[in-house]
């Protein structure tokens, strides 16, 4: 942990290779993932680099690997897994489905390899598409003639003998006209018929269409095509229908024929219906050939599936090699050719790899038996902003991208997540505090890190793999959240009475407790058997006073929790000066920082302590007055001298009608009760400032003197924390670098008047900024952590109401039917809004407490994250 608490040093380097070897060393440094080179040529644009060839060579691969991809696809073939991206890396160099391999001409290899397949699945789906259009064209052709011939011979009759009939519909004109032709063969009165096939999603608007046009001159029919037909461009089934239109006009003839190509449809021509001879003989011929174009099409297919089956094999291994060599080529654009043959770059290595990096570019070197050796060395300062790296696992990863949604660290700054790792699931439960609800959400937790090995290779949407990543955050969140829901001893709304109750009331055995009945302890006031051994008492759960109770509870624990969180920020805060050597920092801003928040805020925690600690009972016992003769007055008194009323305190002092508790209480603490009564810590800490010295209810000696020096020290702060800082600043001759180096000095010698009057104006706005920001902000955020008070009073009181309501009230009915409902309403809304809603809710507020409250004590977040260069980075991001 103690490596996560601040960023992996750096190392600025700079690389001197042989340009021969520069793919080789790239290659043994991409599996490494220890470096991030800086772009040496800025002011190049991306068609005027050096490999700028390779990348669109290593561009038009992917393109075919595309087309490949999509063309598996269509025969919904899986592709094999190229294995894990670690065993890839080690042997990444087969290329070929034959098995052959090679080193530096992988690229060319690649290119010859998929160039042959392209070739052929691109001819196998030129012709494909061929025939699919012969066929379709002769699959149409058959069922025109089919349904011509059927409506020549049934409906063409049917009407006639219909038009004939006494009292029968009327026959229209255009085709009792070609019935009549058919009677009368030497007259000039047969009408003409175009057929053809078009959409039938397109029917209604096809015959309205001709309808119009003709201006109702036509008679159409329609008849679906019982088999969807194959569209050869998208191979998509289409649903289709056979057409005939008769009418009289060569015009209209032309009309139709327009309309037919607007609408995309098929016309065909048909021989002479009445010459059933040659209408059988076409029939037979176009069969023939549909069963011979069937044929081929199917072979067509299948040749075309063995080769898309066999590139499956590959696919993925291909994709993997052709991501590895283009970020090779992407990287080695950012060298600089400063000497012929020769190539230069610079870049960061994290410090403890470094060795391992000179030795993978000395070993390409070797390997390449090259006469000129390479040169690696660290680059003098000043150097750029280093990178910010830290070494994370399966369980700090989701917490580091936790923090880095928000910022990147600064390098080498206290790290917000190592802390959030704890704070952050531990929050969460204080706000989501339920032992049935927790748990739900752990064993969740534990279903995801259970089969974490089962989902690492399984492509996942966003939301799956949001929940894989967070994996243990969530075991972590659940966990706390039982934790919690056993300090509240809260299960889905109910007490849990394990150990039993410290309390009892009168007739709770014969359950006869009348209303505003008060419990009695089961054992004396102070002693262990008293003390409920784990959480609260259950008996809270049933009484009238609950709501006070827990609240009074979870806000002093709420305030407890925030101020504890923010002072940890800010001790962080003076880490992080005394790392960087800022001694400006650490005296006047971390030490009036520190001074303002114990003054005021850590002192508030202290007094919810001791106002816990101290035994009340005991202290108001020395201000109440007894009968010494009577049987509540202790043998071990004082017995006072009855100058009063007769009554006498435990300590011996005479009581009177006008004693006050002032005067009875031996504490002599001052105030009105002396000591002796419990305070109002909220009235208590607002008369720290609008009443400085006076303390009504004070619970130690001295406390009036103690918070006047108290306040002194919390006002006297804040001018310190506004004016030192600026003021030294001032006296100094020194121009800040912009970077933070253990062993460099942060400051260099010179600067001209302009930039000293500049940057003393900004560095006073920015104090200015950050003291009003500090002051305002901790009263601000200590308020804000009530959300901490307010999420667990939501949730609790809504895992009431439903209990109540939808379980309760059904229970009462003592009938069945009811009580089923009633728990399906329960199990419902307790999922949809407790173990959903609430989640989610709290969730963000306890993230609006780190980035906010805590994060904003120290955290600059203006970092820049490092990007080494990577092969299982880059892999990875592209799956």
């Amino acid at each position: 942990m103690a490596k996560w608490f601040r960023s992996e040093p750096m190392e600025y380097i700079s690389i001197i290779m042989n340009e021969d070897a520069a793919h080789d060393c790239l290659a043994d440094l991409g599996k490494l993932g220890a470096i991030q080179f800086t772009d040496l040529n800025p002011d190049l644009t991306p068609f005027q680099r050096r490999y700028v060839s390779y990348v669109k060579r290593c561009d038009e691969l992917e393109r075919k690997l595309r087309f490949f991809a999509g063309e598996i696809d269509k025969f919904d073939l899986e592709c094999d897994t190229a294995g894990s991206i670690e065993t890839f890396l080690e042997n990444p160099l087969v290329v070929s489905s034959t098995g052959d391999s090679g080193s530096r001409k992988i690229l060319e290899m690649l290119e010859v390899e998929l160039e042959k397949y392209e070739v052929q699945l691109r001819e196998l789906n030129a012709f494909s598409e061929k025939l699919t259009v012969e066929y379709n064209e002769k699959v149409e052709l058959q069922e025109v003639l089919e349904k011509a011939r059927r409506f020549f011979i049934t409906d063409a009759s049917r009407l006639r003998t219909s038009q004939l009939r006494p009292g029968g519909g009327r026959t229209p004109t255009g085709l009792s006209s070609l019935l009549e032709s058919e009677s009368r063969p030497n007259l000039d009165m047969r009408f003409s018929f175009i057929t053809g096939v078009v959409s039938t999603e397109e029917c209604a608007r096809f015959e309205r269409m001709v309808f119009r046009t003709t201006r109702g001159n036509c008679y159409v029919r329609f008849a679906a095509i019982q088999q969807p037909i194959t569209d050869p461009a998208s191979g998509m089934l289409l649903e289709k229908s056979v057409f005939i239109i008769f009418y009289k006009s060569q015009a209209i003839e032309a009309k139709l024929k327009k309309i037919c190509d607007a609408f995309q449809a098929h016309h065909y021509s048909l021989p002479d219906m009445d010459d059933s001879a040659s209408v059988d003989m076409m029939l037979t011929e176009n069969a023939q050939e549909l069963v011979d174009s069937r044929t081929v099409l199917l072979k067509n297919q299948d040749t075309r599936y063995r080769l898309c089956l066999k590139m499956s094999h590959h696919v993925n291994r291909w994709t993997w090699i052709v991501l590895r060599e283009k970020s090779i080529y992407h990287s080695l654009n950012m060298f600089k050719a400063d000497v012929s043959g020769m190539l230069r770059g610079e870049g960061w290595v994290v410090a403890e790899n470094l060795h391992e990096v000179r030795d993978a570019v000395e070993r390409a070197h070797s390997n390449m038996d090259s006469g000129m050796p390479s040169h690696l060395d660290r680059v003098p300062q000043p150097w750029p902003t280093p990178p910010t790296y830290f070494v994370t696992n399966k369980f700090t990863y989701a917490f580091q991208e936790f923090v880095n949604t928000y910022g990147i660290p600064r390098y080498r700054e206290a790290n917000p997540a190592l802390f959030t790792a704890a704070t952050f699931p531990f929050l969460f439960g204080v706000m989501y505090g339920d032992i049935g609800h927790g748990m739900f959400l752990f064993l969740n937790g534990l279903s995801l890190i259970w089969n974490e090995k089962k989902m690492e290779n399984v492509k996942m949407d966003e939301l799956s793999e949001g929940l894989h990543v967070a994996r243990y955050m969530l075991t972590m969140m659940g966990f706390c959240a039982v934790y919690a829901g056993m300090m509240y001893n809260d299960c889905f709304s109910l007490g849990l009475n394990l150990f039993g109750s410290r309390w009892e009331f009168e007739g709770q055995e014969y359950g006869s407790v009348e209303d505003g009945a008060m419990a009695v302890p089961t054992a004396e006031y102070g002693s262990d058997a008293s003390v409920y051994p784990f959480g609260l008492d259950p008996v809270w759960h049933v009484t009238s006073n609950e709501l006070l109770f827990f609240n009074s509870f979870k806000m002093k624990m709420s305030v407890i929790f925030g101020i504890c969180q923010m002072f940890l920020g800010t001790c962080l805060k003076g880490l992080n000066a005394l790392y960087f050597q800022e001694r400006l920092d650490f005296l006047f801003e971390f030490v009036p920082m520190v001074i303002f928040a114990v003054s005021l805020f850590v002192y508030m925690v202290f007094l919810i302590f001791l106002k816990w600690s101290i035994d009340w009972n005991h202290r108001m016992l020395y201000a109440t007055c007894f009968d010494p003769t009577g049987d509540e007055w202790n043998s071990d008194w004082t017995m006072c001298d009855l100058s009063g009323n007769g009554l006498c305190t435990p300590w011996g002092f005479s009581c009177t009608d006008s004693s006050t508790t002032a005067d009875k209480c031996p504490l002599n603490y001052g105030g009105t009760g002396d000591g002796c009564q419990p305070p109002n810590l909220i009235t208590t800490l607002i008369n720290i400032a609008l009443s400085p010295g006076s303390v009504d209810e004070p619970m130690y000696a001295g406390q009036p003197f103690i918070q006047n020096i108290l306040l002194l020290c919390a006002v006297g702060s804040v001018p310190v924390l506004l004016l030192a800082k600026p003021y030294f600043l001032s006296k100094q001759t020194h121009v800040p670098i912009y970077h933070h180096d253990e062993d460099a000095p942060l400051y260099t010698e010179g600067h001209d008047d302009d930039d000293e009057e500049h940057g003393f104006g900004e560095i006073v706005i920015h104090q200015a900024i950050e003291t009003i920001e500090f002051v305002l902000g901790m009263v601000s955020n200590t308020a804000s952590y009530l959300r901490l008070w307010a999420l667990s009073l939501a949730h609790s009181e809504l895992a009431t109401v439903f209990w109540d309501k939808a379980m309760l009230s059904t229970l009462n009915m003592n009938n069945f039917l009811a009580c089923y409902f009633g728990f399906a309403v329960f199990a419902g809304v307790t999922f949809g809004v407790l173990l959903m809603m609430d989640v989610l809710e709290c969730f963000l507020h306890a993230l609006r407490l780190h980035w906010v409250e805590f994060q904003n004590k120290f955290y600059k977040a203006d970092g820049v994250r490092f990007t080494p260069f990577s092969f299982y980075q880059v892999i990875k991001d592209a799956e």
